[in-house]
């Protein structure tokens, strides 16, 4: 399937298109807010892995509905390597059905669905996670690259 097409800021207001990124793996993920106990250990866990998804050829971009200047904060306070682009509008999070309706303590709302997806260098999703646990998903989602990529 093809990945939908997105041109978001990144924590320093830079805008990044996937179209720029042809060519390259892309582990894109998808977390509901900056600062919170699960969304933090995710992007520490990637961070920590970037060397091992760089020598692959895979870059990690984080995506969230907080605004750049949340996600320099997030990234200054705990020395985070990734990239994290801001979705204040949410349209890129429903294109990739990572916006919906969720329960906690028997209320409905709609958030963000943590979600990853692994972007071949042709632009098509060739792995997806949906209701993604933070703990150990980037060393899984690491695992699964490299059998992608042999």
């Amino acid at each position: 399937m093809k990945a939908p097409e997105f041109c978001l800021p990144n924590q320093d207001g830079v805008e990044i298109c996937l179209r720029d990124l042809k060519g390259k793996w892309i582990v894109l993920y998808f977390y509901p807010k900056d600062n919170t106990p699960g969304c933090t250990t995710e992007a520490k866990e990637f961070s920590e892995l970037l060397d091992e998804f760089e020598k692959l050829g895979a870059i990690v971009i984080g995506v969230s509905p907080d605004s750049p200047k949340r996600h320099c904060n997030f990234i200054e306070k705990h020395g985070l390597k990734i990239t994290l682009l801001s979705d204040e509008n949410k349209d890129v999070l429903k294109a990739y059905g990572a916006w919906g309706k969720k329960k906690m303590y028997g209320k409905e709302y709609e958030g963000v669905i943590r979600s990853t997806f692994i972007i071949n260098p042709e632009g098509e999703i060739v792995k997806e996670y949906k209701k993604v646990k933070a703990k150990g998903h980037a060393a899984k989602v690491l695992e699964d690259l490299k059998e992608l990529i042999s």
